[in-house]
């Protein structure tokens, strides 16, 4: 119970601080015009600190298991930096990728964002969809609608917010486009993707994909520039240089290399990562976390609220749900809830683990899958058969365009 207790100390108060500051101000029944809503002046004051233009370019970024919404903006030296971070107010589902229409989980994966996925009519105030199935979602036989960022607290599969902090993220993404922003990428995670992190979730059936999504972090962390993102043999890459050749989603990958100046960095960012990995794999030693059910979320947030009256319904986090257990009690747990797929394969990652020894290079995850080699970091994610009732979407390919990395490189 102590390390739970440490643990969840750790990973929650860095959270807590500095959320929503900016929305102090905002009285939702006094905006007249929620499409034209003009920030306040206290995050517009924060931009100039930090060396940001109103219309500089925005990322998105968000972390399920934390339950936040981070705003990333540039400055005027090109770096990103986080300008805002958001609480969550529900979510569906649990931590892992959607897979099919009506499963209620929240998409994970990369997602270019264009002005037409502002939704200013939503009946959930304001929207900002997704993007959901992306290049790599339609490759993998991954399909759905409506997977959004909007308000009114209230989810099936979306991302959903208070109507005064989507009024914000619209208002943010809205300036970015006016500013000549083209694409504004989301990053849709399940939890920061750290070595200590890693090593909790070392036994989810997600956790191949999530190594894979685990690129695409690195190379923010690194660069703190969204990396190019593209996809081929129905799998992530990031930041490649493929000689001006377009990568076709469901085909080989061509020969890529990795920018020389971002290969170092990332090999020092690793040589780290790996070394904090150990670190972590001695600390849990035996124990592993078990992620909550929705059911178990709302029931933590309930239990905390009881005889106060809420204007929203929040989900609760999975932090605040979740448990750090034995691995014995890990597949209790998931015999308990009658998850076949999940429960074969925790004793089959048991055995990996085993079989693998605890060392696990970092560096190996982040290079780039050879021509016609099959990338292992995709093996074990299941792919459902397509409904054949949905229209048929065709991952085309895609053309080569100038690499956002090589402004990074240059410099």
């Amino acid at each position: 119970m102590r390390i739970r207790n440490l643990l969840l100390a750790g990973l929650v108060a860095p959270l807590l601080a500095g959320c929503n500051d900016s929305l102090e101000s905002i009285d939702i029944s006094k905006v007249s015009n929620k499409v034209e809503y003009q920030l306040s002046g206290k995050i517009v004051e924060e931009m100039r600190k930090k060396g940001m233009a109103k219309t500089s370019p925005i990322m998105l970024r968000i972390l399920k298991e934390e339950g936040m919404l981070e705003v990333w903006k540039a400055r005027t030296d090109q770096r990103f930096e986080k300008l805002v971070d958001y609480k969550i107010c529900a979510w569906s589902g649990r931590l892992g990728p959607k897979i099919k229409e009506g499963d209620r989980q929240a998409p994970e994966g990369f997602y270019e964002l264009t002005q037409a996925n502002l939704n200013p009519n939503s009946k959930y105030y304001l929207a900002i969809n997704t993007g959901f199935p992306n290049n790599f979602d339609r490759a993998n036989g991954r399909y759905g609608t409506n997977l959004m960022i909007h308000g009114a607290c209230s989810s099936s599969g979306c991302y959903s917010m208070t109507d005064e902090q989507v009024l914000e993220i619209y208002a943010l993404a809205r300036d970015a486009f006016r500013g000549g922003q083209k694409t504004v990428q989301l990053q849709a995670l399940p939890f920061r993707m750290t070595a200590e992190n890693m090593a909790r979730h070392r036994l989810s059936p997600h956790y191949d994909f999530w190594k894979m999504l685990k690129v695409g972090y690195d190379n923010f962390e690194v660069t703190k520039r969204p990396p190019e993102v593209a996809v081929c043999n129905k799998s992530y890459v990031f930041n490649q240089d493929t000689g001006g050749k377009g990568l076709n989603p469901r085909g080989t990958c061509p020969a890529m290399s990795t920018p020389p100046a971002l290969a170092a960095a990332l090999q020092k960012y690793n040589a780290r990562y790996d070394a904090e990995y150990q670190a972590a794999l001695k600390k849990f030693d035996d124990k592993v976390w078990y992620d909550p059910t929705e059911a178990e979320r709302k029931a933590v947030v309930a239990n905390l609220r009881k005889g106060k009256e809420l204007a929203y319904a929040p989900t609760g986090t999975a932090l605040e749900a979740g448990k750090l257990v034995s691995i014995e009690e890990y597949q209790a747990l998931l015999s308990g809830q009658g998850a076949k797929q999940t429960k074969a394969s925790v004793p089959q990652a048991t055995a990996a683990l085993a079989a693998a020894g605890p060392s696990t290079p970092a560096a190996a995850a982040n290079s780039a899958a050879p021509a016609g080699a099959s990338n292992e970091t995709t093996a074990s994610v299941p792919v459902p058969m397509p409904n054949p009732n949905a229209p048929v979407a065709t991952a085309a390919a895609e053309p080569p365009k100038k690499p956002f990395w090589k402004f990074w490189a240059s410099e």
